[in-house]
């Protein structure tokens, strides 16, 4: 995946995060993904470490898109500088930047992806032998 740092590298709309601050939590109402310009995010289902998204990753996608809560909480793991995307900047970026709609998807698919690796690593077969 191109990082998209680069789409947004002269934005100065960015807000800052010191590491260990909670960007958003799981549940919350969400209205804005954001682009990661500087720094490592973390990304936890409860109290399980799914992701850290890199510079140049997005977080916060699924709720801009759905308008429902929050999947995940969000905690900067090094001080980050990201920047926000709300509905309107999105369906502009996603008119005018092909580029920027397909990184979305990509990042969304793997994702989905991780998840469901994740998920089936937890899954025990069943043992028809136990009758």
């Amino acid at each position: 995946m191109i990082a998209l740092d680069n789409l947004f590298r002269f934005s100065t709309d960015f807000q800052l995060f010191s590491a260990g601050q909670t960007i958003f939590n799981q549940g919350d109402p969400g209205a804005v993904m954001y682009v990661v310009l500087d720094g490592q995010v973390d990304i936890l289902l409860g109290s399980q470490l799914v992701e850290t998204v890199d510079c140049g990753g997005i977080l916060g996608e699924l709720s801009l898109i759905d308008n429902r809560p929050r999947a995940a909480t969000a905690i900067a793991h090094s001080d980050v500088r990201l920047v926000p995307i709300d509905r309107e900047r999105f369906t502009f970026m996603v008119d005018e930047t092909p580029f920027f709609a397909a990184q979305v998807m990509e990042a969304i698919a793997q994702r989905l992806r991780r998840m469901d690796a994740m998920a089936s690593q937890r899954l025990m077969p069943y043992d028809y032998s136990d009758g």
